[in-house]
């Protein structure tokens, strides 16, 4: 597997975690208030875990698949992404 490639693939396992934490984050909340926007960040957290889930076994089962030219706009946009989500988990604990 491809450097970049596989960088990408560990990017997309800490969004995963991070994904994780803000899930069970608004679990909790969700079971103390039962708010239905809770419920829309619980959705959120859940499609974007399976994007990145599927994003994983994508790299590695489809590798060849993918030209060397798209790796590194691949990897900005998981970046992107964690980036996005870390702010979101630190808004989420503050």
């Amino acid at each position: 597997m491809e450097p970049l490639m596989l960088l990408t693939a560990i990017v997309s396992f800490a969004n995963i975690i991070i994904l994780t934490a803000l899930f069970v984050t608004y679990a909790k909340i969700y079971k103390t208030n039962k708010a239905v926007f809770t419920l829309g960040l619980m959705f959120f957290s859940i499609m974007m875990m399976l994007h990145n889930i599927i994003a994983v076994y994508a790299y590695f089962s489809m590798a060849p698949l993918y030209g060397l030219e798209l790796h590194p706009y691949i990897l900005l946009i998981h970046i992107t992404e964690l980036a996005g989500l870390a702010v979101l988990l630190k808004i989420t604990y503050t």
